[in-house]
């Protein structure tokens, strides 16, 4: 597909029918009805989906939510892109040498950002990020250090890093056909003694909020696990 050129309809329909199944799967993770494995199980089945009906396999077994007046958990919408033309700097550098640095909110990337952390930490955080529509890459080096990344369920991400005495968290959730007008995020690097992890964190939810959703997750019982019946009362 040449640059500038709008989507082919079949692409335009399977971007709606993807952000409709991830708003579901979202709201019922919200709801505790998915721990967060399988909502991670599911959110890449439906990014990496190439057809409407593998998409809506993804939710098939979901029962609706009745509305009603107890809030909950924002719902997912789409990562907002912006124009290259408007995207400002073309590359960017965040450093954390012996401290800490951290990005969150409302704020812009390049396409190419550059992220060391030796002997520190650094927080990125793109649930609220203003992403360049097409590929913005991460290039990250942690060198005894740690880099985490925090990431919204709409957004495709492609990590992949080489770790050596440490760890580099690999996701793979990216569509076969990439949506030009939808931003993505590619992920590469080297962990040395380090870590590099991402983390999928619904909108507005806090570090603490997660914490306690996988405590209450691991508290009970496997999905597939057999109903314990009342025992019957012998008269």
């Amino acid at each position: 597909m040449a640059s500038g050129e709008p989507p082919a309809p079949s692409l335009i329909s399977l971007r709606d029918c993807r952000e409709q199944a991830i708003a579901r799967l979202s709201d019922a993770f919200a709801n505790d009805v998915l721990d967060v494995e399988e909502f991670e199980r599911r959110l890449t089945l439906a990014h990496r989906a190439t057809s409407i009906s593998e998409i809506d396999q993804t939710v098939a077994d979901l029962t609706p939510l009745v509305p009603d007046s107890t809030p909950s958990a924002p719902m997912a919408t789409p990562a907002r892109a912006i124009p290259v033309s408007a995207a400002g700097a073309s590359r960017d550098t965040v450093m954390a040498i012996f401290g800490g640095v951290e990005r969150r909110g409302s704020w812009t990337l390049p396409h190419r950002l550059n992220a060391t952390a030796v002997m520190g930490g650094i927080q990125l955080d793109f649930r609220e990020a203003v992403l360049p529509a097409g590929i913005t890459e991460i290039r990250v080096v942690a060198v005894m250090g740690g880099v985490e990344l925090i990431v919204p369920p709409n957004l495709p991400v492609e990590v992949t890093g080489t770790a050596i005495c440490g760890g580099f968290g690999h996701v793979e959730r990216v569509p076969a056909q990439v949506d030009p007008d939808r931003p993505l995020l590619r992920v590469r690097g080297v962990a040395i003694f380090g870590g590099v992890a991402v983390q999928t964190r619904l909108p507005g939810e806090s570090e603490l909020d997660a914490h306690r959703r996988h405590d209450r997750h691991r508290a009970l019982p496997p999905r597939d696990a057999p109903r314990q019946l009342p025992a019957k009362t012998v008269r």
